[in-house]
């Protein structure tokens, strides 16, 4: 009976100890391309990087002066496309969703 009692604990402290291993689900990352009219000079794409970077769950910003956008990749669970098109605003530059996404 000892032994199956060692074995019970063991398999049950190896059980937990897996569990307490195991990763969390992975985030659902989406990337989308905010167009950013109002961009008129070389200094405006990075206020806006720095702008979208501060927004939690975003993991990737890469803003093009010469297209006026922004591609941003971001953890859905953490933000949404109307919470970086503020971020954007708040930081001066009007944005918007690129149509056909």
């Amino acid at each position: 009976m000892e032994k199956l009692n060692r074995f019970t604990f063991y398999s049950l402290l190896l059980l937990g100890f897996s569990a307490a291993c195991t990763p969390p689900a992975l985030a659902k990352t989406n990337t989308v391309t905010l167009d950013v009219p109002g961009m008129n000079c070389a200094v405006c794409p990075i206020t806006v990087r720095k702008a979208l970077e501060k927004v939690p769950g975003v993991s990737r910003v890469n803003v093009t002066y010469e297209t006026r956008e922004a591609a941003v990749t971001f953890d859905e669970a953490k933000t949404d496309i109307k919470t970086l098109e503020n971020a954007t605003f708040e930081a001066g530059y009007k944005s918007r969703l690129k149509t056909g996404q």
